[in-house]
């Protein structure tokens, strides 16, 4: 009712106006007036003709129409009492706002004269309180002035009664005494700047600078004199009025004090510069050391003799040593630079070490504020321990005198140079050598570890040489000799096999097979084919087989360590250097060798299978006439997997994925020349009839072919381990595939068309050309072979197209191979039996999978959803499909 309450409030207000609130409002009403049962006539779709059908839902009800009638005048009654009173009690609500208005307004305008009569008083309070401290405020200001005036006249008693003593002084060079009425007269002086405008004071003012420009000419005069060489008859000052007067300058103008160091520092290293003239012999690299020796004693003299003289602040011995430096590095690079045929690398490292260490003494001696360190980089130099020289040197004293070095270090590159190419030498001697894997207790060769213990030591040391421009040469350096162990050492040591008719080279066939990555298995079966018919092919013995593995564990070692050398140098090279070192291709150079390496060890194995394949090509399959355990050449072939394959698993037990390769590359090589092979296998008899046995026998030898691969990476070892799930994946495709041939084979040719769907059913990617050897061996007449392959195409082109545009009903067309290979009657059970040796074996997918194929010259265009191989992969776009059925039919 709540809400005919507010629309009864609003009719009254608003005339015929009437408000519509939102829901919300209308939640909040009904949750201040609390309904608990919901009016019918309060809901927002109220509908009168569906509120009087539901309290008389048939002519029965009508009976209480009375007694309704009158309960509801008996609600508009209360209502309309409830709204009376409502409007009464908003009668008086006007004028009790008005009266609270009038009041509100009387309590403001009082408020507002208690403010006003407040801010009088207060006005009058602050006239009062100035007035009295009128006169305290006159007192002050004369007590300021009174002082300042005070101060001042003392302070000009004291400049010109200390000009007068300061002169005095002065004469009688007591440098002791003058030193505190300095100071005083050089801060009074300063006070009366702001008065240099009278005379009087101007003048004073210019007796002071003039006592400071004598107090300096006279103390560096005095200096001169007392660090004269010759004998002076005038009175030398002592050592103690000389410590008086450095006091006295340190007051004085900084250029004076600097202008003296610069002086007595030349002074105490006119010696040296004569002693270690370039035209003397001391002067060369060779006695460096007595340069510094000099310097050393040079200081301990200058210590006990006048280190009480100079204040500590002054760093004399410091700045004596700086100086040191900077001279002996022109000297040095001057002298170099004119006997530059002279230096060698013993020569310039002997040099470099003596004056690293030398610098490295400096920097423990010295705090290097004379130099502009840090304050930070002093605390550092004091506190850090004696063995931390490494970072002593980067902060106080490197390169002081070593910077001139820097411009012949192209000697220390060119020597690195020359050591690396005698330790390749010797190295490729050592690669000619057997490599007795069993003493050495590695795969790996150890010459590639000292090579790179020699590039580690090479690079530790450059780096204490320079991190710029050297250390960019020495990586070049190290890339060249990279590159020329792997050629000369890895390669050359590689065995290689010799044909006898023709002469070349099983390695020189490998760097064939590995130009088109993509046609691997087919140029392998090509190249061996060309042997066979060439001459006889030779195999690697087991020792060559050990020599390769360890070939390829230490490319992989230096593959692996090549790429710490490019992150070791691009941490130490400066900034600007880092982008230029790259060693990408010498890792490609150790990766070809990897793989150069594995495929000789795939062409080993496969070599030892080819006289096995040649004798199941011989084999007259046609005249078998029962079916026995796997044939000859299938024990052959096992036996080779059993004497070779172990040799390579253990050397080759650290490098796990590259054996898993050589197993993948095998298996990828192999079962393409087998299904080869087993094309040219003849399995009809002289009536036109398939030998049944003889195809159960080539379907035995093929499965038990099948499982020897599956076991190839475990054969010959003590312990079963799983082959890697990529490698039976192509093991069970690639061998399933050779065993549908043999069942296709098994296939009446009659009827054409069950044959033909028989084919497309278990071969579904069944190309043209395998289809006609198929067709050969089951010995069908090139007649016959014309319409069956007519036949095929058009099979095949209506199963692409109904796979394009109405997918087939997968119930009805994928039945089970058993149940739709046709034989005769007579021979039905024996195949039936026998097709069971590897019902395990073949997939669901390739014996249930619907094909599709379409032709271009058969249908014009498609249009449709992407069609399904028979593994299962998606292939969109019908440009794809038309270029896969042109390469397949042409």
């Amino acid at each position: 009712m709540s809400e005919s309450v507010a629309d009864a409030a609003a009719v009254q207000g608003m005339g015929s106006n009437k408000i519509h609130f939102s829901k919300e409002v209308k939640q909040v009403i009904d949750k201040v007036l609390k309904t608990d049962e919901q009016d019918p006539m309060d809901a927002p779709d109220f509908n009168t003709v569906d509120y009087i059908n539901q309290l008389f839902p048939n002519e029965q009800s009508l009976a209480t129409i009375d007694e309704t009638i009158q309960r509801m005048q008996c609600e508009v009654s209360l209502i309309d009492d409830n709204i009376r009173s409502v409007v009464r009690g908003q009668t008086n609500t006007g004028q009790d706002g008005q009266l609270a208005l009038c009041e509100a307004q009387k309590v403001i305008s009082s408020l507002f004269s208690h403010i006003i009569d407040v801010k009088t008083r207060a006005e009058r309070t602050e006239e009062m309180v100035k007035e009295i401290t009128r006169d305290i405020k006159q007192l002050d200001c004369a007590k300021r002035n009174l002082t300042s005036a005070i101060t001042t006249l003392n302070h000009l008693h004291m400049l010109v009664g200390g000009i007068e003593s300061l002169n005095e002084l002065i004469e009688r060079r007591s440098y002791g005494e003058i030193l505190n009425p300095l100071q005083a007269i050089t801060e009074v002086n300063q006070h009366f700047q702001q008065y240099s405008d009278i005379d009087e004071i101007k003048n004073l003012s210019q007796s002071v600078d003039k006592i400071q420009v004598t107090l300096a000419q006279q103390i560096t005069e005095d200096f001169k004199e007392a660090f004269a060489n010759k004998p002076s008859t005038q009175h030398r000052l002592g050592l103690n009025q000389l410590a008086d007067a450095c006091k006295v300058l340190s007051v004085l103008d900084a250029k004076v004090k600097k202008e003296l160091l610069k002086w007595f520092i030349a002074q105490q290293l006119e010696e040296y510069m004569h002693l270690f003239h370039e035209n003397q012999d001391i002067a060369w690299l060779d006695k460096i050391d007595k340069r510094y020796a000099w310097l050393k004693r040079h200081l301990l003299d200058f210590e006990d003799k006048y280190g009480s003289v100079f204040p500590l602040d002054w760093e004399v011995s410091e700045r004596i040593t700086v100086e040191f430096c900077r001279q002996t590095r022109q000297q040095l690079a001057q002298i170099m630079a004119k006997r530059t045929a002279e230096i060698d690398v013993r020569l310039l490292l002997f040099a470099i070490n003596k004056t690293q260490a030398f610098e490295q003494l400096l920097s423990k001696r010295f705090t290097g504020v004379t130099l502009g360190a840090t304050p930070a980089e002093q605390t550092r130099v004091l506190t850090l321990p004696a063995t931390a020289e490494a970072s002593l040197t980067v902060t106080v004293f490197h390169d002081q005198i070593g910077q001139c070095f820097k411009p012949h270090l192209d000697i220390y590159i060119r020597s690195i140079d020359r050591n690396l190419s005698e330790l390749l030498e010797k190295f490729i001697e050592m690669s000619k050598e057997p490599y007795k894997f069993a003493e050495a207790k590695t795969t790996v060769y150890p010459s590639s570890g000292d090579l790179f213990v020699f590039y580690k030591k090479c690079m530790v040391q450059c780096n204490q040489l320079s991190n710029e421009q050297p250390m960019y040469d020495l990586a070049l350096v190290f890339k060249k000799y990279l590159r020329e162990y792997a050629s000369k050492v890895l390669e050359g040591s590689t065995p290689k096999l010799v044909t006898s008719s023709t002469g070349s080279s099983i390695g020189k066939s490998v760097s064939l097979l590995t130009r088109d990555m993509q046609n691997l298995s087919t140029a392998a079966g090509q190249v061996f084919h060309n042997f066979l018919k060439e001459g006889d092919t030779q195999r690697f013995s087991r020792d060559d087989l050990v020599r390769i593995c360890c070939v390829l564990t230490t490319g992989e070692y230096c593959l692996e360590t090549v790429q710490q050398l490019e992150d070791k140098l691009k941490e130490k090279v400066t900034t600007a250097y880092v982008s230029k070192i790259d060693m990408s291709e010498e890792k490609d150079v150790f990766h070809r060798i990897i793989s150069n390496c594995i495929q000789l060890l795939v062409q080993d194995l496969e070599a030892g299978c080819e006289a096995s394949l040649q004798a199941m090509a011989k084999v007259q399959w046609q005249h078998i006439s029962n079916v026995g355990d796997q044939s000859a050449f299938i024990s052959s072939i096992c036996g080779n997997f059993k004497q070779t394959v172990p040799a390579i698993r253990d050397t080759l037990a650290s490098s796990r994925k590259y054996f898993t390769q050589f197993c993948h590359r095998f298996v990828a090589a192999f079962i393409p020349k087998f299904i080869n092979v087993l094309y040219r296998c003849k399995l009809t008899l002289s009536d036109g009839s398939n030998n049944v046995l003889g195809c159960e026998q080539l379907l035995l030898d093929t499965h038990s072919l099948k499982t020897a691969l599956l076991e190839l990476p475990s054969v010959g070892s003590s312990v079963n381990r799983k082959a890697p799930t990529s490698y039976t994946k192509v093991v069970v495709k690639d061998m399933t595939r050779a065993e549908m041939i043999i069942k296709v084979v098994m296939t009446s040719v009659q009827p054409p068309a069950h044959f033909t769907q028989q084919v497309l059913k278990l071969l579904p990617d069944i190309t043209i050309a395998e289809y006609q050897k198929i067709l050969d061996m089951k010995a069908v007449k090139r007649v016959d072979q014309l319409q069956l392959i007519d036949l095929f195409k058009h099979t095949a082109s209506a199963a692409a197209v109904s796979g394009l545009l109405d997918p087939p009903n997968s119930e009805e067309e994928s039945l089970p191979v058993a149940n739709e290979t046709p034989a005769p009657a007579t021979e039905e059970p024996d195949a039936t039996n026998n097709s069971s040796l590897d019902a395990t074996t073949a997939p669901t997918a390739a014996t249930n999978a619907t094909p599709k194929r379409a032709f271009i010259f058969s249908v014009g265009s498609f249009t449709g959803s992407a069609d399904k191989n028979a593994d299962g992969s998606s292939q969109t776009g019908i440009r794809k499909l038309e270029s896969l059925l042109k390469k397949r039919f042409p």
